[in-house]
């Protein structure tokens, strides 16, 4: 295969000026000798879950001049499946669909069906200054290309189609896009390659199925570039039938793998040297009632994890304990000190020892019970807030056990573990003491720069454990502020992923499981190459634009390189786009290159290869238009922009903005009138931007900064699935037999006599009606219908989403209540027309309805849209 040269360090991740690893000279471990734990039969709460990721937020990325990488690789673990608590049945039920003509938004995209390799489109004739014209098409032609094919779950477009003039293209307003998600699985599963791939000599993009091939001597025209390339006679064939064998030649998405034993410089090591291991950091500042909680949940992860998984568990305050898993009757562990970093000589001390501080669950499992039943609440009467952890240190120390002894490899051999180590920390205040620190109080005289201080070295702190192949993902619990500005960093630039809870219960307790056994590929790399019409503007997600001399290899490689810091299901990268120019031809072509390390050690390149249409028809470009993915695009590059809450403010009037200029630019002037009217081909985008604006990401609904900031990093960073849930909640009824039926999230669903469930991504309400709460047998089978439901619509997603309950009328019932549309001010035809199940009601019904709600001047979406003076869109 064509390799690109190895590739380089990022300036960010030198090591050179990393705080972490600093020469100082404290003294050597001391071992301690923990108490034996009171004798308990705590029972695990929470069953193993399957996990999903999403991972944190990258700064955009502009448009590169890059190169190709060598071979990267990919994820892919067995997962296991959440089993929920014991309760309410299995719920089996499907969701009938709402009610027409209103168009659902389903929590997953529509994969576009591939068609037959018989009924593929062709691209466009290529131009050749010199040499033969006999090129054989792999795809016949075809006038019409309603979807585009090689479009996937995996790669989703704004549109369907590309506008050919310039002008009407670059409309930023509305934007053209892409959702790239390099670690989602693929159903059908993509055509296995165990061989090279072909690449372009000169702009290294990947043969594929809209190349043209000469027959007779194989040669293969580039369809980024239009260059010809020589297969080394494999292309030769009696007929263009004969080429469809090869599963580049024939799909439109393929992996082609490369197993460890083909690598030079390769040492292969046992399974259980290669399960890559998780730490547990545990905050041992808690008092009693989080304490129980938390070990509730810790007792319950170790029972839910393989048992070939090795696990370490570090205890830090004002010191770091490192428990040894060698004591079999006594929970024990060796002692660092927590105010400056650990020096070679301790670590040395520490991991040249006798202690065993790694080891699978299968062989330690009882005596990790017996270490977090040891677990003792803090005993000092000290505020939350006051209290002494060095929590920077614990991790600089996981981070040496994860490495182990290195001077057994000879330089320049790999030895690494399947996929990426994790260190999971479980915090229940802020980093007060040690490197990373903040003083205890915002009063400090020193404060600002002491937290500028605390950020770069927690920032090159992430950098040092990705450049070790070391996710640290961040779990908070309680009511003491964590300071999320300090920490945010660390599990930014790990590749991990930083989340709050109320406590250390059941959403904590699954969370810790899905974070500790989501699959996780290593060393991965995104290329993006686009025909030459296209330009890239911006990416944003998790990773970093990566630069690495390919002109060796490929003459001409002008493709976009991103470093992704984590391969993980459910994370995603927004890539925006622009026309360079008017476009000539009838195609252009998108080919993306995720290049990672799975969890087996096989180095992946999975290629996808998508070809649009382009079109001179405003129209039929609006009608190819994907409301959802557009309206994922165009809420990430709005939340890259609203960092504080004062900036998202400034963001809604950016919303009303775009509302506005896409009516001027693609809507149609009303008769007799100054005004315009929404598109009807975009009603849908409307109503997301509409939720975007007053949602919990723009909105003021979340009252705390910590929080805003930690779920827009999430958001940054998300799946489509978790960002079009996090930016328009979806509504399920409840009705009898134990059907749901999908309903627009409006506040006219608020029915007394039925439950509701909403999930808005990182949280489900369940809203049970007061005149359905008070028949106590219909009200239990409902909540016990919704709760099914709500655990699972959510079995699979990560960061796990609270679940909570309650009666109309109820205080917490604004939480619901804030999330809707408030549409019970419209008149009744604007009602029936956007929540069609109204017609459904009696008039008896409908008065109780209309008299049921508090009155509160929080504008309608028709309202909103005619404030800005622009004419509602007609229900789509």
């Amino acid at each position: 295969m064509s390799m690109a040269n190895p590739p380089q360090r990022s300036p960010g991740y030198s090591s050179s000026v990393n705080p972490a690893y600093q020469d100082m000279s404290p003294p050597q471990p001391n071992r301690i000798p923990i108490p034996p734990p009171p004798t308990s039969s705590v029972q695990p709460r929470f069953p193993p879950p399957m996990l999903q990721q999403d991972q944190t937020l990258s700064p955009p990325i502009k448009t590169p001049n890059l190169q190709s990488p060598a071979n990267g690789v990919k994820t892919g673990s067995p997962i296991s499946h959440l089993s929920t608590p014991p309760g309410p049945p299995v719920f089996t039920s499907p969701v009938r669909p709402a009610a027409v003509p209103f168009r659902t938004s389903p929590a997953t995209p529509q994969p576009v069906a591939l068609s037959s390799v018989s009924s593929l489109p062709t691209s466009s004739p290529p131009h050749f200054l010199n040499g033969p014209t006999e090129l054989q098409h792999q795809v016949p032609d075809a006038t019409e290309e309603t979807t585009p094919v090689g479009e996937s779950s995996c790669v989703l477009f704004s549109a369907h189609k590309v506008l050919k003039q310039k002008k009407q293209a670059n409309v930023p307003s509305l934007g053209f896009g892409v959702l790239v998600s390099p670690g989602r699985e693929v159903s059908p599963g993509p055509q296995i390659i165990q061989r090279d791939p072909h690449r372009c000599h000169n702009c290294g993009a990947y043969a594929n199925l809209y190349c043209k091939i000469l027959l007779g001597s194989g040669q293969w025209q580039c369809v980024i570039c239009r260059n010809l390339n020589g297969s080394e006679g494999e292309y030769v064939a009696p007929s263009k039938e004969e080429l469809r064998n090869f599963p580049e030649l024939s799909s439109a998405i393929v992996e082609f793998v490369q197993t460890g034993n083909q690598r030079p410089s390769y040492v292969p090591v046992s399974d259980s040297r290669t399960s890559a291991p998780i730490i547990l950091v545990i905050d041992e500042c808690l008092d009693e009632p989080h304490l129980q909680h938390l070990q509730s949940s810790l007792h319950a992860f170790v029972e839910s994890i393989p048992p070939t998984t090795r696990i370490g568990i570090i205890l830090y305050g004002r010191t770091v304990s490192v428990y040894d898993y060698s004591e079999d009757s006594i929970a024990s562990a060796d002692v660092l000190p927590g105010d400056k970093s650990p020096t070679q000589e301790s670590l040395k001390a520490l991991l040249y020892g006798a202690g065993v501080y790694l080891s699978p669950m299968h062989a330690s499992k009882q005596v990790a019970h017996d270490i977090f039943s040891s677990l003792r609440p803090y005993g000092m009467n000290v505020p939350e807030a006051s209290r002494d952890r060095c929590l920077g240190v614990a991790v600089e120390v996981a981070l040496a056990i994860i490495q182990g002894p290195s001077a057994e490899m000879s330089r320049g051999v790999v030895k690494r573990a399947g996929g990426n180590s994790r260190i999971v920390v479980c915090a229940g205040g802020p980093n007060t003491y040690g490197p990373g620190s903040v003083p205890h109080s915002f009063s400090h005289p020193n404060y600002p720069h002491m937290e500028k201080t605390a950020l770069k070295w927690m920032e090159l702190l992430g950098r040092e454990a990705h450049r070790n192949s070391t996710v640290v993902d961040i779990l908070c619990a309680g009511t003491c502020p964590v300071r999320v500005p300090v920490l945010q960093p660390l599990a930014k630039t790990s590749g991990g992923v930083m989340v709050l809870h109320d406590d250390f219960g059941e959403a904590f307790g699954v969370n810790l499981q899905r974070a500790s056994t989501r699959a996780a590929g290593s060393h991965g790399f995104l290329e993006i190459r686009c025909s030459d019409d296209i330009l890239v503007t911006q990416v944003v997600g998790p990773g970093e634009e990566a630069h690495i001399d390919t002109h060796e290899t490929f003459k001409n490689d002008a493709a976009l390189l991103v470093q992704m810091l984590s391969v993980e299901e459910t994370q995603s990268f927004a890539v925006s786009m622009e026309n360079k120019r008017d476009i000539k031809s009838d195609n252009v072509f998108f080919q993306f290159a995720i290049q990672f390390s799975n969890v087996y050690q096989a180095d992946i390149s999975r290629v996808i290869t998508v070809r649009l249409s382009t079109v001179d028809s405003v129209s039929a470009y609006l009608g190819s238009v994907q409301d959802e993915v557009a309206a994922v695009l165009i809420a990430k590059r709005t939340l890259l922009r609203a960092k504080k809450f004062s900036e998202a403010i400034n963001m809604r009037v950016t919303v009303d903005e775009r509302i506005k200029d896409i009516a001027l630019k693609f809507g149609s002037q009303v008769p007799k009138s100054k005004l315009y009217r929404f598109p009807k081909e975009l009603s849908a985008l409307s109503e997301f931007l509409f939720h975007l604006r007053r949602g919990p990401l723009l909105g003021s609904i979340i009252g705390h900064e910590d929080e805003r900031s930690v779920l827009r990093n999430l958001f940054l960073n998300a799946s489509f699935d978790l960002s079009l849930r996090m930016v328009a909640p979806r509504c399920l009824m409840h009705r009898e037999g134990g059907t749901f039926e999908e309903l627009p999230a409006y506040d006219l669903a608020m029915q007394s006599d039925t439950a509701v469930v909403l999930d808005h991504g990182t949280d489900v309400f369940i809203w049970l009606g007061a005149e359905l709460a008070a028949d106590e047998g219909r009200s239990a089978s409902a909540l016990a219908a919704c709760r099914t439901l709500a655990e699972e619509l959510t079995e699979f997603r990560f960061p796990a989403p609270r679940i909570l309950a309650f009666k109309e009328g109820s205080s917490q019932a604004r939480y619901f209540v804030s999330r809707l549309i408030p549409a019970h001010k419209d008149p009744p035809y604007e009602q029936e027309a956007r929540f069609p199940q109204l017609r459904t009601l009696t008039t008896e019904q409908r008065t109780k309805l209309k008299s049921s709600f508090i009155f509160f001047d929080d504008p309608s979406f028709c309202e909103w849209i005619r404030s800005l003076r622009v004419v509602p869109p007609e229900p789509s």
